[in-house]
């Protein structure tokens, strides 16, 4: 998969290459058709997001429903972020 067109935000997605090698992050927003930028909460905040190429992602199944959320600015901060994503670090 080298195109965002099967990725939407909110998506839960595992690093394949880099020095994030291995980390589980979410999908904050689609940048164009090779990029997204992750968070995880911990090293990538949502003010910081990072800047990844899909050809470097494993992308799973798992949508966690963040779109509406960051839409209509409810709060979610890094702590939230954490905690949803600690369900999922040892199941890949």
């Amino acid at each position: 998969m080298d195109s965002t067109k099967d990725i939407t935000v909110g998506q839960v997605v595992m690093s394949k290459a880099g020095r994030d090698k291995g980390r589980i992050f979410l999908v904050h927003d689609i940048i164009d058709a090779q990029y997204v930028s992750i968070i995880d909460g911990d090293l990538r905040k949502l003010d910081n997001p990072k800047k990844k190429k899909i050809k470097h992602l494993i992308v799973y199944n798992t949508i966690l429903s963040l779109k509406d959320k960051f839409e209509d600015n409810i709060n979610i901060n890094d702590a939230y972020i954490r905690k949803l994503l600690e369900a999922f670090k040892g199941s890949f």
